[in-house]
């Protein structure tokens, strides 16, 4: 196995536009305690952090993530902003949801349309207990899905 893609600066930077930065902890719109860029391991309501801290978790979140999009694809022909497109992906819904979703079934399939389209079905969270439709969910597979297809 070769796994040779790493997410690049440019998809770092898309995936920093649809994160908040916030040094204490909150809950995002599912109700799930997080810090920092997106950080949810171990984040319990009053924790807070550094700046340093924040970007330190991030670059950990991200690389773990690039690794998981990388084992789903390095065996396919897969662009730089296929890849970064999918990590954002990754990033925003969870690794078991990423390998299980259809951007991944349709990518490793050489059908970039199908994927790029599947990535609009992850415009939904539980809220309240009910699955609906967050409009910057939304917004963000749009720009995903804009960003694979470049």
């Amino acid at each position: 196995m070769n796994l040779s893609h790493q997410i690049s600066p440019a998809g770092i930077a898309f995936i920093k536009s649809f994160e908040n930065c916030s040094l204490t902890a909150y809950q995002d719109s599912a109700g799930i305690w997080t810090i920092g860029w997106g950080h949810i391991l171990g984040v319990r309501q009053g924790d807070t952090c550094t700046q340093e801290q924040a970007d330190q978790w991030f670059l950990q979140d991200i690389a773990a993530k690039a690794k998981q999009v990388d084992l789903e694809s390095f065996d396919v022909p897969t662009t730089q902003n296929q890849f970064d497109a999918m990590c954002s992906l990754a990033f925003n819904i969870g690794s078991a949801a990423f390998c299980a979703s259809g951007v991944v079934a349709w990518h490793r399939l050489n059908r970039p349309a199908k994927a790029a389209d599947a990535f609009l079905l992850w415009d939904k969270a539980h809220v309240k207990g009910q699955l609906v439709e967050v409009p910057g969910l939304l917004k963000r597979r749009e720009a995903e899905r804009e960003f694979y297809l470049a």
